[in-house]
């Protein structure tokens, strides 16, 4: 497993995705370290490699899947790739005026099995206002996976969750972090402005 995440680390590496310097990130938390996910997954055979390992997970645990949601923006390429692993429909949410939401005629069937998939899991709360959206509609998820955990495995979203690369990354309040304090300004390099 150890292996298996070193591996993942220098593809991040490799492909200019993992990104030391002074961010802020799409939850509003301050960072050192970003991972640029996109930038591995707009390789689709680097896509569809990443998504059959996280698939492989799903599998393993006998998870019955009947479609899988993702958010938009991050999550979106490597969701319709876990769908294509796991033969299930692939769709996702957006954010409309603040509020996480299906739209362009996506739905989900009330008990549909519902796997969430992100490229990045910070703090969680993407991926806990998607399930929360889901459990409105009726559906119920049955697990969440990433590719990539910023938590090193400490959110619970109350169902099993799987990453391929498990770590913990310091993150800061702005008030709080020592790089805003020594004078460096934060870049944005993710999708949610």
């Amino acid at each position: 497993m150890r292996q298996r995440q070193e591996k993942l680390r220098e593809l991040f590496r490799e492909n200019k995705a993992l990104l030391n310097g002074h961010f802020k990130l799409s939850s509003g938390l301050h960072s050192d370290t970003y991972f640029q996910a996109a930038l591995i997954l707009q390789y689709p055979k680097e896509a569809a490699r990443l998504a059959e390992e996280l698939a492989k997970k799903i599998k393993e645990n006998n998870i019955k899947v009947d479609v899988v949601v993702s958010p938009a923006m991050g999550g979106v390429i490597i969701g319709y790739e876990m769908g294509r692993a796991l033969d299930v429909r692939a769709i996702f949410t957006e954010r409309i005026d603040g509020k996480v939401s299906l739209r362009r005629g996506f739905f989900t069937d009330e008990d549909e099995k519902v796997l969430v998939v992100e490229d990045v899991i910070t703090t969680g709360l993407s991926t806990k206002e998607v399930i929360d959206s889901l459990k409105s509609a009726g559906a119920k998820t049955v697990a969440v996976v990433s590719i990539v955990d910023r938590s090193a495995g400490k959110i619970d979203f109350g169902v099993p969750k799987f990453s391929l690369l498990s770590l913990e990354v310091r993150s800061f309040k702005e008030d709080e972090c020592p790089m805003c304090k020594a004078g460096s300004s934060a870049v944005k390099p993710g999708s949610r402005k």
